[in-house]
Formats: structure tokens, sequence, C-alpha cells
């Protein structure tokens, strides 16, 4: 092997030096993307999400359109014990974003419940409920027939 020139380490001693083993989490001390706040880690010149590359280092596989959801909610943890494979929607409605504190609400702001008979799914994604789409309707009505006997 020429001078200067050194064979690079395993992509599993590569990732494996980079991880700290506590007594529930398994943290990575390597690069995290200032973005997303997930552990990367560079394999044939592309980044990888460490948690992906832990569960499959372990034997694991990843069942194709799912993704992997930290049980343990610490986006470091790379321990494939805290890792499970769950569908996109249910991955972000376990979580704490907009979308999955909106999709645990059960009634309407009156207390109407969001159930099968009484919720509207808006075009944008939303949801309503019925009984106050027909108040707020009537409520229009009332106003325009009163504006129009002006």
């Amino acid at each position: 092997m020429p001078i200067g020139v050194y064979q690079r380490p395993s992509l599993e001693v590569r990732f494996w030096r980079k991880v700290q083993k506590t007594e529930s989490c398994w943290l990575w001390q390597g690069c995290i993307n200032n973005l997303t706040h997930y552990g990367i880690i560079g394999i044939n010149g592309k980044p990888e999400l460490v948690h992906v590359v832990s569960y499959r280092l372990v034997g694991k596989v990843i069942p194709e359109g799912m993704e992997l959801d930290h049980l343990c909610r610490n986006r470091n943890c790379v321990n494939p014990d805290h890792l499970e494979p769950v569908m996109h929607r249910d991955n972000v409605l376990r979580g704490i974003n907009a979308c999955a504190q909106h999709a645990k609400v059960t009634q309407c702001p009156r207390g109407h419940s969001y159930d099968l008979f009484n919720t509207y799914y808006r075009p944008d994604g939303g949801r309503d409920c019925h009984i106050c789409r027909r108040i707020r309707k009537d409520e229009y009505v009332e106003r325009k027939v009163e504006l129009s006997k002006v």
C-alpha cells in the first residue's frame, strides 16, 4: 500500500465507535443533521439515517413502505429495541407535532363529538363538526335575510 494511503475501516467499525451505550438508549455521538436533528453517517458518498443503519446492522429488515419510529422519542437513539417499523401516518400521529395534537382532539370547540356521523372532512385536510357547520349556515342565512329587509 502506498505511503499515506490507508484502508478505511468497515461501516460497522465506523458506526459503533460513534455510539455511546447507556442503560436504555444508545446515543449517537457523530454527525447530526441540523434540520431534522437525526444522526447521519456517510455510506458510499450518501448520508444515511443512523437509526436505520443500526436497525439493519443487527439484521432487522424494514418492510417496504414503512419507516422506523423511535419508541423512546430520542432522535439520537440507535438502540434497535427502541425502534419499530410503522406506516408514515402512524409515525406522524405518534409524535408531538401539530397534526398529532389535532388528531387527538375528539370534540369540536362547542363540545360536539368528532365521530363517524358528525365529522366533515374539509378539502384542505381539516375537519369540522356537522352540527356546527349547520349552525353557521343557519346564522349566515339569518344575517342575509335581515340585510335584505333593510
